[in-house]
């Protein structure tokens, strides 16, 4: 699935996202998925009872979910399949896993229970969708694939400051995700970059963890609500670097520092830590769906609360694409279960539907 403006090649990098930049050479964490073939010949359409867009936890919960109901699911999964955790080194937070999972072997373990059930997963983008009429349609890889069904399970990704030496320790120090990578640095000195809301809670939550944690943010004062910017700058763990920029982060196989620019006044300034907390904000992948589909003001796509259901009937949402608060593995691979049944039972009231109305024309005609 491909958003404005987004890399579309892999690499090791910490966070929340579907779509992954350059790798770090020998990085393991790494891991391609292998491509399957086009499911037709050039040209020719694919039909299929249920699409799902999206290869992390929550497309493959949906995949497993779907394929055990008989609802032969097509997975299209995106170039780098396996969503975020394809770039997360160990995972300690997924339950059934005491002694923690690798991210990839995670994914690659989803991937297997949905193929064992009849999933087909092909790695391959969407490029554009026509929701406006069933079957919908989609094309990926100049494929055309229609579907009676549709789950968009498309993920939403970490915005990152953009610097080489930030990519390069990706995973090494650098992350995207305190509630992920928050227990890493357990009395150490720390960074949260960011000067809204989601960088004050973050440093606040990491203050469970780490000795000390600067909060650094360009500007000279916070976006913030008031009572965050009240906490963090009475909490005795949170030094705040107002005034400063990112200009390198530091060091060779993980963080040992960064280097801050000065907003203010001329000059520079180095800063040792053990970790780097980037919190400048999260973007959905929701570009093909943009203008079909339901957002909120964040830009997040729509379900109507009491289920996965989007504003167009017979396709659903699940995992981080609706989900700007909690964006876990867990709680994707459970909305991608919720999407899942919602969709075998938005289907079977659809068949029950048409042969009530087949049956009332026979009589009709009689």
């Amino acid at each position: 699935m491909k958003d404005d403006q987004t890399p579309r090649t892999r690499s090791p990098l910490g966070g929340l996202n579907l779509n992954f930049l350059a790798p770090v050479a020998g990085d393991e964490a790494a891991v391609s998925m292998p491509v399957q073939p086009a499911a037709a010949g050039e040209g020719e359409p694919v039909e299929t009872r249920v699409v799902i867009v999206g290869s992390g936890p929550a497309g493959l919960t949906a995949a497993i979910y779907t394929a055990r109901a008989n609802l032969e699911p097509i997975v299209i999964g995106g170039i780098v399949g396996g969503g975020q955790l394809m770039i997360t080194s160990e995972v300690e937070n997924y339950p059934g896993f005491p002694n923690g999972v690798q991210g990839p072997e995670l994914m690659g373990l989803f991937r297997s229970q949905a193929e064992r059930f009849g999933a087909r997963i092909v790695d391959a983008d969407v490029d554009r969708v026509d929701l406006g009429s069933r079957p919908f349609r989609l094309w990926a890889a100049a494929v055309e694939y229609r579907a009676q069904a549709v789950i968009v399970a498309t993920g939403a990704e970490a915005l990152w400051l953009g610097l080489d030496s930030e990519t390069r320790l990706r995973g090494r120090g650098v992350s995207a995700c305190a509630t992920c990578d928050g227990f890493f640095f357990r009395e150490k000195e720390i960074g949260v970059v960011g000067g809204g809301d989601s960088a004050l809670e973050e440093a606040l939550f990491l203050t469970r963890f780490a000795s000390k944690v600067h909060l650094i943010h360009r500007r000279d004062g916070f976006r913030g609500s008031k009572i965050m910017q009240d906490r963090a700058a009475s909490h005795p763990k949170i030094q705040l670097h107002l005034n400063r920029t990112i200009e390198e982060v530091l060091g060779e196989e993980h963080v040992d520092g960064v280097r801050l620019g000065k907003t203010d006044e001329p000059g520079e300034e180095v800063l040792e830590i053990d970790g780097l907390f980037i919190a400048i904000g999260h973007r959905p992948n929701v570009a093909v769906f943009r203008d079909w589909l339901g957002t909120d003001a964040k830009g997040y796509l729509r379900a109507d609360g009491a289920t996965t259901a989007s504003n167009i009937e017979g396709v659903f949402v699940a995992g981080d694409v609706d989900d700007s608060r909690y964006r876990q593995a867990v709680t994707a691979a459970g909305e991608g279960c919720r999407a899942a049944i919602d969709v075998e039972r938005w289907l079977e009231s659809q068949e029950v539907h048409t042969a009530q109305k087949l049956e009332t024309g026979a009589a009709t005609a009689l």
